[in-house]
């Protein structure tokens, strides 16, 4: 009796067990980590619907490999801290088999070095620290996005077009910030041999908090360059432009650049108030490429969201079809065939045709720059004319990232 009643109850146990078994094996967990609160919200909350809109399709054209996709969402509040123990919930305790994320590039280049000792894929959606596929690269971090290396390269070609000589800047102080600057003048100076920059002590670099930028616009101004690149962007950006439009600015005779200044949240909340005839960039614009892949993602996110895309909803929408292909690719969720797969993936995005660098690991895709103009239909600012950057002609050699692995 009592050997009979113990081998129903491991038999019992097998099935159960079997059972969670199976339902694990049958879900490909993607774990995604973003600013969900605070004033950069907004970029956590675009990707997230970007991310979710990707799942929500593949699930229902019979998921990855036939497993569903499940997806996990976790607050990096910007704080390396956070995000690193965040992740490290993900990889632990939810088990997921792919990351996704990271807005800030402080936090990136704090996190990227963890990420090889949890042998956890990790695709950059948004932060753009060129070091992540440079100096700190390792084999399980990819990005699908534009570095900043690649996009100040654009905004160094456009610069030359103008004739401005005397540059300055304004950026945030940090990793983003002084690296945009130090990328522009590098790649300016080779381009206008005759082009000057103004040294760190006369430039402006306010901190990341600042809300009032009076000082900075004053301190700008009162340079008397010939242009100015600006690299702020989300709210930091948007508080600028009001500010220094307030303080005649725009009304100045330099030029202007801004090289995330096209961010569609930016537009959207400045409205009429950007000034027209800027040239500005983003990572992604919905409007400059015509394949029915873009138009698809444009239509369905608009009517889901009542929005156009934002450059973070195309990444981590792109980045979830990204593994997607990589798995398939893999035939499997193994995260080492995974990490395999991605190396030199190629991959047809709402952006265009994106390759994933097999020796650093950074994409090859086109940056979007374009002139701030009204348009009929829209309250705010569209980018016309519009201006594609090949990615093969902004992206520099993997010898000069310094990325070994």
């Amino acid at each position: 009796m009592g050997k009979r009643f113990l081998f129903i109850i491991v038999t019992i146990s097998v099935v159960f067990l079997s059972g969670i078994w199976a339902h694990a094996a049958s879900t490909a967990k993607i774990g995604f980590t973003y600013i969900m609160s605070g004033p950069f919200s907004a970029y956590g909350q675009f990707a997230k619907q970007g991310a979710e809109m990707a799942i929500a399709e593949i699930n229902a054209a019979g998921g990855i490999n036939g497993m569903k996709v499940e997806g996990f969402f976790e607050d990096s509040t910007g704080k390396a801290d956070v995000a690193l123990r965040a992740i490290r919930k993900l990889v632990y305790q939810d088990k997921v088999d792919m990351l996704i994320g990271l807005d800030s590039s402080g936090v990136a280049k704090t996190v990227v070095p963890a990420i090889e000792k949890m042998k956890t894929p990790l695709i950059i959606t948004h932060a753009a620290t060129p070091d992540v596929t440079g100096s700190v690269c390792n084999k399980y971090t990819f990005r699908i996005s534009l570095n900043l290396a690649q996009n100040v390269k654009a905004a160094a070609l456009l610069a030359k077009e103008t004739g401005a000589k005397k540059w300055t800047t304004v950026g945030p102080d940090y990793a983003f910030g002084h690296q945009s600057w130090e990328y522009f003048e590098k790649y300016l100076k080779e381009l206008n041999p005759e082009a000057t920059f103004l040294p760190k002590n006369k430039v402006a670099f306010p901190p990341f908090k600042t809300t009032d930028f009076s000082s900075y616009i004053t301190k700008v101004m009162s340079s008397k360059p010939d242009g100015v690149f600006i690299s702020l962007w989300g709210g930091n950006l948007i508080d600028f432009v009001r500010q220094a439009s307030d303080m005649g600015f725009f009304n100045g005779d330099f030029q202007v650049l801004m090289s995330l200044g096209g961010a569609i949240e930016v537009l959207t909340a400045l409205g009429d108030k950007m000034p027209e005839g800027l040239w500005v960039g983003s990572r992604y614009w919905f409007q400059a490429n015509d394949s029915a892949i873009n138009k698809k993602f444009v239509a369905s996110y608009l009517k889901k969201y009542g929005a156009y895309p934002s450059y973070n909803a195309h990444g981590a929408y792109s980045a979830v079809y990204a593994y997607k292909a990589a798995a398939e690719k893999a035939k499997s969720l193994d995260k080492e065939g995974i990490a395999k797969a991605l190396e030199g993936l190629k991959i047809e995005i709402p952006t265009g045709l994106v390759e994933i660098r097999k020796g650093d690991h950074q994409a090859i895709t086109d940056a979007h720059w374009g002139k701030t103009s009204a348009a009929a239909g829209f309250s705010h600012r569209i980018l016309k004319p519009i201006k594609i950057f090949k990615g093969a002609d902004i992206t520099p050699s993997i010898a000069e990232t310094g990325c070994s692995m």
